[in-house]
């Protein structure tokens, strides 16, 4: 590659690394004191940070392209203006975002991890996670789990096998943005607890929008503390999150609004997740989730050539990387 690069790149990294040790809480992720990543690699950029180098890879590959057209909660929704999987992401990175820019933590780790959480998310949502796992389990005695999915399409499926090489950092808050374990950074506890601020809040929006729920029929006392509009409640959360975090150390909510928070889900669980209204497309997305399962194990020479793994992997990445529209249109 010609070295075109110049006096601004000559001092990029100084600059960053002072900035940072000027700007940034004693607790943030250092940009350049990142621990590396799975392999060496011949060229560094001298414009970008190795988290936003990790950020834009992720942008670029196709699992984050495929997000387009893969469920939040409704399945292959008609209106335009119900989320999917891309734009859920999208929230998630600008909330995140702001919380670390309050804390004074890595905004770029944060968006890096934030952008690639639900990489490896199956179609149909929660739904076809659930599917996949329960099929994989009797055919294999295997588990499905979105967060383990989104960690191997970074290290091993995107780019022919060879993965993105993204930063330890990166990697580890990408797997533990749920699941028992928590992140080893502050930056990747946001994107664990904001995954949750987004989500139940324009999950909210969409069962309104589609009808399923009332305005009224929302808990009121949680609706009375967080805010009657959904841009109320998140920034509630997020002044709350910001505020408790600062005084903790950790990332954390307050005991009275995190238990608001939890309420309002269970609520959603009850009345959308799992509401009556929701069976007949979960009947559904469970039957075509094991309908093609099933088929690919039994006709192996259906699957895509040259996939790395067993062939219970082969089936799960082929399966997992499906759109809603993908799988519903499958033979």
């Amino acid at each position: 590659m010609p070295d075109v690069a110049g006096r601004v790149a000559d001092e990029f990294e100084s600059r960053i690394r002072d900035y940072e040790e000027t700007w940034l809480s004693p607790l943030a992720v250092r940009s350049y004191d990142t621990r590396g990543r799975a392999y060496a690699e011949e060229e560094e950029c001298r414009l970008r940070t190795p988290f936003q180098r990790d950020r834009d890879r992720v942008v670029h590959c196709k699992a984050f392209r495929r997000l387009k057209y893969k469920t939040q909660v409704f399945i292959d929704p008609k209106g335009d203006h119900y989320r999917t999987r891309l734009t859920h992401t999208l929230e998630t990175v600008g909330i995140s975002r702001s919380v670390a820019r309050a804390l004074r933590l890595n905004e770029d780790l944060t968006e890096a991890i934030a952008v690639g959480h639900d990489l490896g998310h199956a179609p149909f949502g929660h739904t076809g996670e659930e599917a996949l796992d329960e099929v994989l389990a009797e055919r294999f005695g295997r588990r499905f789990r979105h967060n383990e999915q989104s960690l191997r399409v970074v290290e091993l499926l995107e780019r022919d096998g060879r993965g993105l090489n993204l930063t330890v950092e990166t990697r580890d808050g990408i797997l533990n943005h749920t699941g028992p374990n928590e992140p080893a950074t502050l930056e990747g506890k946001i994107v664990r607890l904001v995954d949750r601020v987004a989500y139940i809040n324009h999950d909210i929006d969409d069962a309104l929008r589609a009808g399923l729920i009332r305005a009224e029929e929302l808990p009121p006392e949680e609706i009375a503390l967080l805010g009657a509009r959904g841009s109320r409640r998140i920034d509630t959360l997020v002044h709350d999150i910001v505020e408790s975090s600062a005084g903790a150390g950790d990332i954390v909510q307050s005991e009275e609004i995190g238990r608001a928070m939890l309420d309002l889900r269970a609520f959603m669980f009850e009345r959308v997740y799992l509401g009556p209204e929701a069976q007949e497309p979960r009947a559904l997305a469970l039957e075509t989730v094991r309908r093609i399962f099933d088929w690919l194990v039994d006709h192996p020479e259906d699957l895509p050539p040259d996939r790395p793994g067993d062939l219970p992997e082969r089936v799960t990445d082929y399966v997992a990387g499906m759109t809603d529209r993908f799988a519903l249109a499958w033979r």
